[in-house]
């Protein structure tokens, strides 16, 4: 989804200046292997490039990958970046961060963004969501309850028990919001909403759907099989268009890479949010509450950043990004960062 995005940020690292470390050089030589024997594509892949890339730049602000097994009857895993060097065990202990990412790829394509200037001043926790990226289950569950309490167990499995803040950014919103509710301030401290329909009505949510073309339209856009709808989803998501359009065999090569697994359990998740998930009341949450909105957005309209805000009440801040679509935290990082870092570090100071 954000191809464009991804490889003007990652050209512009300083490869020249950086320490090469074991871990550093590990990983590039893994890179190196998986580029030369990737046999699922006969061409060079730019999306496999380019995911290395971004795992070889979350390793460099001090990630590591890991796969937690959740030993449950539905041998549910997730895969999940951590601190290299956490410090939640530490007396000198930093505030740790959950972000959770949306539709479009797995979280490193959404949240790279997020991970050098947060990783200065945060344990940063990034968990690809449950059939995204390399997080399986055999359950049937596709509720946001599930991907909640899975990405929580998994948080926990790593040693965190309490967390600063978590952040979600559009379908990821939901599942912030929902482990807000579920685990209250004692585990969740503070929340922040990227740019999710949280809180919609039923008259909003026909009315947001006929716009697009219906449900099932919707669910053809956030999860493409062809250039087209992932072109639609890429116009969406920015209010600034590229300055080149994004190549169809690009665009081909990221939906053979990144979206070619788990499409039909990705399906059943979306009509479950529109349908069933829908009706539920939302609560409101007991924590202070960060809403990030573009003023631009043309998935969620910018109406609902204020009504979730007055639902929540006088526990929550709305804050609008100009001239900024659907896809914020990219779209306007810096803005999102400073925000983000100003809201969770104020109970810190």
């Amino acid at each position: 989804m954000f191809i464009i995005n991804s490889f003007k940020s990652l050209l512009l690292i300083p490869i020249y200046s950086l320490s090469i470390t074991k871990s550093l050089l590990q990983t590039s030589l893994s890179i190196l292997h998986n580029l030369f024997t990737n046999h699922n594509h006969n061409f060079f892949s730019t999306t496999t490039l380019v995911d290395h890339l971004l795992s070889f730049y979350f390793s460099y602000h001090g990630l590591k990958p890991c796969t937690i097994n959740l030993h449950d009857q539905d041998h549910t895993s997730i895969h999940i970046w951590i601190p290299t060097h956490p410090t939640t065990t530490t007396t000198n202990s930093r505030p740790a961060i959950v972000l959770l990412h949306g539709y479009g790829g797995n979280a490193k394509w959404q949240l790279y963004r997020q991970i050098g200037p947060l990783s200065r001043d945060f344990d940063l926790y990034v968990p690809d969501l449950v059939f995204f990226g390399n997080s399986h289950s055999k359950s049937l569950h596709r509720t946001v309850s599930f991907q909640a309490r899975s990405v929580m167990e998994a948080v926990r499995r790593v040693g965190v028990e309490r967390v600063a803040a978590v952040f979600g950014v559009s379908y990821g919103g939901y599942v912030a919001y929902r482990m807000a509710e579920m685990y209250g301030e004692a585990v969740v401290e503070k929340v922040v909403v990227v740019s999710s329909g949280i809180g919609c009505t039923e008259e909003q949510r026909v009315e947001e759907l006929r716009k697009f073309g219906g449900i099932d339209r919707v669910v053809e856009i956030l999860v493409p099989e062809n250039p087209k709808d992932l072109r639609m989803l890429m116009d969406l998501a920015f209010y600034r268009p590229p300055l080149a359009p994004t190549p169809t065999f690009v665009l081909r090569d990221f939906i053979n890479v990144m979206g070619s697994a788990y499409i039909n359990e990705r399906r059943q998740i979306l009509h479950e949010l529109l349908t069933v998930d829908s009706g539920r009341p939302c609560p409101v949450l007991e924590q202070e509450t960060l809403i990030l909105w573009g003023d631009k957005d043309k998935v969620f309209p910018m109406f609902l950043a204020y009504q979730l805000a007055r639902h929540l009440g006088k526990k929550s801040r709305v804050e609008i990004l100009k001239d900024v679509g659907h896809a914020a935290n990219l779209e306007a990082a810096d803005g999102v960062n400073r925000l983000v870092k100003s809201f969770v570090l104020d109970s810190f100071m």
